[in-house]
C-alpha cells in the first residue's frame, strides 16, 4: 500500500538508503511547488505583442464532397484579418511520415474537395482577438454533397467505399501472418474469441496550443505544446525550407501528452504559416471539443484470437488477427499493430505464435499513439484469451498463467515474434500479488456470495503483462555544467510533460557529484539552449535521458579531478570526491569544493550523446476485484493490486504516481471511456459531458507492490514505467467483470463494460 506523507511545499522527502545514496528514496517532486502555487508556463498564457489569433472551420459531415465554401461574410466581420481555404494554400498535402504507410493517402492542410471525418479542417479564420475569429468562423458557409460514411473495418477491407480514390484501396499498412495449416492440428482444446479494443481519447489536461513568431532576420521562433522540441524543429525546417539553425523551438510546461502530442499537426503548422503570411506573431488554442474531434485517438482495434493447447492448460499455439482503425488519414495509428505483433505472446512460453494485421481507413478522427501504443492491445488480447481458455478447460485463471509463464532462468530470450526480452521474474510478480490480495480468501468470499444468491456479484481478474520501453532503441543527449558558485545546470534532450524529469535527473546528478538538489537546475525544451534531443515517448526518458545525464556527470567529475589534482599538487589517480568535496585519498582535511574547482577551471561542462540503446521490457501482474450490481449492471472497483517491475527504481514516489495514472487510464478503458460515432459518422462523445472521462470518484486506493529486476542494457539498470500501469490494468479489470458474471454462463462482455452492456449480458443470460 502506498503511504501518504504530509510535507511542506518544496520540502525534500527521502530516507537515505543504506549505501548513503539518494537514489531509491522517496524525494518529493521539485516541479510541483511552482505548478501548485504560481502555475506553469503554458503557451495559452503567452503574451505575444501584436499576435493574431486563429480559429478553424471544421467539417460537420463525416464524408462529403465540398461543393462550396463561402467566406465572403466572414472576411467582412469585425477584427478579421484573413480567411483562408485550400485555394490559398501554398503548402502541398502532407504525405504519411513513415515510408511504409500508403504514400497516396495524403492529407491536405485544408480540405481541397473532400472531407473525410467530422472535424476535418475546411477553412482558417484569423482575427485580432480569439473571440473575433470564433465569431467570424460561424459566418463561413459550407455546402456539402454527402458521401457514404465508412465506420466498419470489415466493410473498409472490401474497398467498396474508397476514402482516397487515388490510392485504390483503404489499406494503409498490413503485416500478413504466416497461417500454417497445422498450427492447431495437435491441440486438444482450441478457443476463439473476438475482442474489441475501443477508441480512447488521450484527453490531456492542456489541449493543443501553438504560437509562432518570425524574427527580423527570417528566423522562426515556435512555441510547441509537444513531447520533443528537436523533432519539431527538424520537421519545421523541412516544411518551410529553412536551415535548422534558422528554427528555434521552445517547449515550456506541457499539461500532459500521453503519446498523442508526439508530432506537429496541421493546426500547429498553419499557425506558423499564418505568422509568416501576415508578418505578425500568431497563436492558436483549441477548445475541448476540438481536442476530442481533432487530436488523434488511441487504441481502435478489432482482434480475433485463437488459442490452442492441452486439456490441462498448457498452451502451444496462439494466433492473433488485428484490424486496426487508422481513421481518415494515414498516421502513426496505422503502425500500432507493429507493437501489438511484437508483444503478442506476452509473458508466456508459447511455441507457435502467428499474427496478421491490417490497418484500414474509416471516416473518423485519425488514430495515433496513446499510453502504450500497441502494447496494451497485445496484452488485452492474450490475457482475455487465457481466461476464455481457462473457462473452457475448467482451470482457475491463475493456474493457467502459472503453467505457461516464462521462467526466470530463461532470460534473456527472443520470442517467436522477435522481441528480445532482457530480464524478468514473472512468477515472482504473480506470487507477490496473489499473496497481497489473499487470492484464496477472495475466491472463498466469491463462492460464499454465489451460494447465498447475493445480487452484488463479485469478480476477480488477473493480468500478467510485459511491455517494451524505448521501443525504437533511440539514444539521447545530456550535459552537466558546473557554475562558478558550485551549482549545476543539467540539460536534457528529453521533454517533460508531467513525469518528474527535473526531480529524477537532479537526483542522478546529486548522487554522482554530491551537489545538493536545491543547487541543481534542470533545463529542457529550448533548442537554443539544448542542442540535440530525442524527446519523450515510449517510456524512454530515464533509461536513455538519465543515462546520458549520468554519463555527462561522470565526465564532468573526471575533468574536475584533473583540475583538483593540479590545485592540490597531487596525482589525479589519488583524487577522490566525497560528499561534494575533492581531496587526496586519506587526507580529507584539505579539500576543494565544486566552486573552488569551477572557478579555477574556467569552463566546467561536459556533454554526452548516447547512440542507439537497447529496448527494455518492464513487466508485472495486476489483480482487480470488482462488484457488479446484478440489477443495474453497475461495476465498482473494490481493490486493485499491482506489482509493476521496471528494473531499478530511482524515486519510488514518482513511480507510484506513474503507476497510479496508468492504472486509472487502464480501468477507464475497461469500464467507461470510449469514443463513439453514430451510423452517419457523427461523434457522440464530443465533450466531457458525453465522453466518460474517469475521475477519482470511480477509483479505489491502489495497492502497489515493489519488485526490481534490473536490466543489463543501461548502467542504471532501469526500465520504463510510464505506460506499464495502463497495460496491466485494463485486462485485469475486464477479466474481473466477466468473472463476476461467469456463473451465469457469460463468457465475454465487450469493453468498455458499461452498466448497459453488463446489464444486457445479464438479461441475455436469463433467456
Amino acid at each position: 500500500m502506498v503511504t501518504a506523507y504530509d510535507c511542506a511545499p518544496g520540502a525534500i522527502l527521502h530516507t537515505m538508503s543504506t549505501s548513503g545514496s539518494i537514489l531509491g528514496t522517496r524525494v518529493l517532486r521539485t516541479e510541483d511547488p511552482k505548478l501548485l502555487t504560481i502555475g506553469g508556463d503554458y503557451i495559452g498564457d503567452l503574451a505575444l505583442e501584436g499576435a493574431v489569433h486563429l480559429q478553424y472551420v471544421r467539417s460537420s459531415v463525416a464524408h462529403a464532397r465540398l461543393t462550396g465554401v463561402d467566406v465572403t461574410e466572414a472576411r467582412q466581420a469585425p477584427g478579421v484579418l484573413a480567411v483562408y481555404t485550400a485555394a490559398d494554400m501554398d503548402l502541398a498535402p502532407a504525405k504519411p511520415g513513415m515510408p511504409f504507410l500508403n504514400q497516396k493517402m495524403r492529407r491536405p492542410f485544408l480540405a481541397i474537395d473532400t472531407v473525410r471525418f467530422v472535424g476535418d479542417l475546411i477553412a482558417l479564420v484569423v482575427g485580432e482577438t480569439k473571440a473575433q475569429a470564433v465569431d467570424a468562423a460561424e459566418l463561413v458557409v459550407v455546402d456539402y454533397e454527402p458521401l457514404e460514411p465508412l465506420l466498419d473495418l470489415r466493410a473498409s477491407q472490401t474497398n467498396a467505399n474508397l476514402l482516397h480514390e487515388d490510392a485504390e484501396t483503404n489499406v494503409v499498412f498490413a503485416m500478413p501472418g504466416a497461417a500454417a495449416d497445422d498450427t492447431f492440428a495437435d491441440c486438444e482444446v482450441v478457443i476463439e474469441q473476438v475482442i474489441l479494443n475501443p477508441r480512447m481519447a488521450p484527453a490531456p489536461l492542456e489541449p493543443r496550443t501553438a504560437a509562432a513568431r518570425w524574427e527580423a532576420d527570417g528566423r522562426l521562433t515556435y512555441w510547441a505544446c509537444g513531447q520533443g522540441a528537436h523533432s519539431a524543429k527538424d520537421g519545421l525546417a523541412k516544411l518551410f525550407g529553412l536551415e535548422k539553425g534558422m528554427v528555434r523551438v521552445i517547449t515550456p510546461d506541457v499539461g500532459g501528452g500521453f503519446g498523442a502530442k508526439q508530432g506537429n499537426t496541421a493546426e500547429e503548422f498553419l499557425t506558423i504559416w499564418v505568422a509568416r503570411k501576415l508578418g505578425r506573431p500568431a497563436q492558436w488554442v483549441e477548445t475541448r471539443t476540438e481536442n476530442l474531434l481533432g487530436l488523434v485517438h488511441g487504441r481502435g482495434q478489432v482482434q480475433t484470437v485463437k488459442m490452442g493447447g492441452t486439456k490441462d492448460g498448457h498452451i502451444s499455439a496462439y494466433r492473433l488477427e488485428v484490424l486496426q482503425d487508422s481513421g481518415a488519414y494515414a498516421d502513426i495509428g496505422a503502425m500500432l499493430p507493429f507493437m501489438t505483433k511484437l508483444m503478442a505472446s506476452g509473458t508466456y512460453d508459447i511455441a507457435k505464435v502467428e499474427v496478421d494485421t491490417v490497418s484500414l481507413l474509416t471516416t473518423t478522427t485519425p488514430t495515433g499513439a496513446f499510453r502504450g501504443a500497441g502494447r496494451p492491445e497485445a496484452t488485452a488480447a492474450i490475457e482475455r484469451a487465457l481466461d476464455v481458455y481457462a473457462a473452457e478447460v475448467g482451470l482457475d485463471p491463475v493456474e493457467i498463467r502459472r503453467r505457461n509463464l516464462l521462467k526466470k532462468d530463461q532470460f534473456p530470450l527472443t520470442t517467436p515474434t522477435g522481441a528480445n526480452y532482457d530480464s524478468g521474474d514473472y512468477v515472482a510478480a504473480l506470487d507477490q500479488v496473489l499473496a497481497a490480495a489473499d487470492y484464496a480468501g477472495l475466491r472463498a468470499e466469491q463462492a460464499r456470495r454465489r451460494a447465498a444468491g447475493d445480487r452484488n456479484l463479485m469478480g476477480i481478474g488477473v493480468s500478467c503483462y510485459v511491455e517494451i520501453t524505448n521501443p525504437m532503441g533511440g539514444g539521447e543527449h545530456g550535459s552537466v555544467e558546473i557554475t562558478a558558485d558550485g551549482r549545476a545546470i543539467v540539460r536534457t534532450g528529453s521533454s517533460a510533460h508531467g513525469q518528474g524529469h527535473h526531480t529524477v535527473f537532479a537526483m542522478l546528478v546529486s548522487d554522482r557529484t554530491g551537489i545538493a538538489m536545491d543547487r541543481i537546475e534542470v533545463r529542457h525544451g529550448d533548442t537554443d539552449d539544448v542542442p540535440r534531443g530525442g524527446g519523450t515517448g515510449g517510456s524512454r526518458s530515464l533509461q536513455a535521458g538519465g543515462t546520458a545525464v549520468v554519463t555527462a556527470a561522470d565526465q564532468v567529475i573526471a575533468k574536475a579531478k584533473e583540475k583538483a589534482a593540479d590545485l592540490l599538487e597531487a596525482s589525479v589517480d589519488d583524487i577522490v570526491l566525497t560528499a561534494g568535496a575533492f581531496h587526496v585519498a586519506g587526507v580529507p582535511t584539505r579539500s576543494l569544493g565544486w566552486a573552488d574547482v569551477a572557478a579555477s577551471a574556467g569552463e566546467l561542462k561536459e556533454e554526452a550523446d548516447l547512440g542507439p540503446m537497447s529496448a527494455t521490457f518492464p513487466f508485472g501482474t495486476h489483480i482487480s476485484v470488482v462488484e457488479v450490481d446484478a440489477d443495474t449492471g453497475q461495476v465498482k472497483i473494490i481493490r486493485h493490486i499491482s506489482c509493476d517491475d521496471a528494473g531499478v527504481i530511482v524515486n519510488p514516489l514518482i513511480v507510484d504516481g506513474q503507476v497510479h495514472g496508468g492504472v486509472a487510464s487502464g480501468i477507464a478503458q475497461a469500464l467507461m471511456e470510449e469514443i463513439r460515432y453514430d451510423e452517419a459518422g457523427n461523434p457522440v462523445t464530443s465533450n466531457l459531458a458525453d465522453y466518460a472521462f474517469i475521475s477519482s470518484a470511480e477509483l479505489p486506493s491502489f495497492e502497489r507492490i515493489s519488485q526490481e529486476t534490473p536490466t543489463p542494457h543501461n548502467p542504471l539498470g532501469a526500465k520504463g514505467i510510464g505506460e506499464a500501469g495502463t497495460i496491466g490494468a485494463t485486462p485485469a479489470v475486464h477479466n474481473a467483470v466477466v468473472d463476476a458474471l461467469s456463473h451465469l454462463g457469460i463468457r465475454h462482455v465487450d469493453m468498455p463494460c458499461t452498466p448497459e452492456r453488463v446489464w444486457r449480458a445479464i438479461q441475455g443470460a436469463k433467456v
